[in-house]
């Protein structure tokens, strides 16, 4: 039951599961070894109704960015960070460690020695690529939200909106969308034959579901943080175009 579970099973369970936490005023990070049910007590929630809504969101693909398109732009960009952060501290090192495990004697050999080769590539990459981005698209877009909540003078942000493309952020994005697409190649679409051993199973399981995570984070920035960053970014010129009508 999740009542029993402790927040930071449940968080580890699905990601999403730390933004429903947040709308009832629980900060998973704060009560990570306590159960559900105690937390809610302590902050006098109804659990049932607090389960329910986990229970709710408990999918991914449409549905799971149906309940995300709702969310401000700021917990958009956490929900993401979030996921990074997982990503790289969880299901990157446990992938590389299954596959530096790997017996370079295993047939297929040349299989073995190509993942040894290609993923360390990968996460290299994606790290890099993940690190920039929140250094400046996501910056960027928490910028437009506050000026256009008046909470930064529309100076502070000009002569960045004037450098920044959000249009080329999200082209640049389509391109790393495919960043696995060689490790499916070689692995042939991860199939496998029964005769495989358990651990390349385990390896082709993981880097399969791992492609799967990805197109989902991929898909909400594409269908849901970058429509809403044009929208501020319209709307904070269109103040500042305002402004200088008065001036």
């Amino acid at each position: 039951m999740l009542s029993q579970k402790k927040i930071s099973d449940i968080v580890d369970e699905n990601y999403v599961f730390a933004s429903v936490l947040y709308f009832f005023g629980i900060n998973f990070f704060d009560y990570s070894e306590e159960t559900l049910e105690n937390v809610c007590n302590k902050k006098g929630l109804d659990v049932k109704s607090v389960v329910r809504d986990l229970e709710n969101v408990n999918q991914k693909g449409p549905a799971h960015n149906h309940f995300l398109r709702k969310l401000p732009v700021v917990l958009v960009i956490e929900y993401l960070k979030h996921s990074h952060h997982v990503l790289i501290k969880k299901r990157l090192p446990y992938i590389a460690q299954l596959i530096g495990e790997l017996d370079r004697n295993v047939s297929p050999v040349q299989l073995i020695e190509d993942l040894k080769w290609i993923f360390p590539v990968f996460v290299e990459d994606f790290i890099h690529h993940t690190y920039k981005e929140e250094d400046t698209l996501f910056n960027y877009i928490l910028q437009l939200d506050k000026s256009s909540k008046g909470k930064l003078l529309p100076s502070k942000i000009y002569f960045t909106i004037r450098q920044t493309a959000l249009r080329k952020f999200a082209v640049e994005h389509e391109l790393h969308d495919e960043e696995l697409h060689g490790i499916s190649e070689i692995t042939n679409g991860y199939q496998l034959d029964d005769t495989d051993p358990v651990h390349l199973k385990v390896i082709f399981y993981e880097l399969r579901e791992l492609e799967h995570e990805l197109r989902i984070h991929a898909s909400i920035e594409n269908e849901i943080l970058f429509p809403k960053a044009l929208i501020l970014e319209q709307k904070v010129l269109k103040q500042m175009a305002e402004t200088a009508k008065l001036n």
